[in-house]
């Protein structure tokens, strides 16, 4: 179980195979709120997105959050709100 308290603002989200999926806006409950600018495009920008604290893997020395799954999957599991 990894120590969500841990999560930075702004630190940077990579899934298991290091592609970048998005950056940290803060917590939320249990789920990472990511900032707008990693929103999408068309009718997916401007919204924020989530992603559940359960694909978090780990938190890196550096504060870089690494997801269980790779980054063009993990995206399929965001929350948009």
């Amino acid at each position: 179980m990894v120590d969500v308290s841990q999560i930075k603002e702004h630190a940077e989200i990579i899934g298991a195979d290091g592609v970048h999926v998005g950056t940290v806006d803060h917590m939320d409950g249990d789920r990472i709120k990511l900032t707008k600018k990693d929103s999408g495009e068309g009718s997916h920008q401007g919204h924020h997105h989530y992603i559940s604290q359960g694909l978090i893997a780990d938190i890196e020395s550096d504060g870089t959050v690494r997801l269980s799954a790779n980054g063009d999957v993990a995206v399929t599991f965001e929350e948009e709100e």
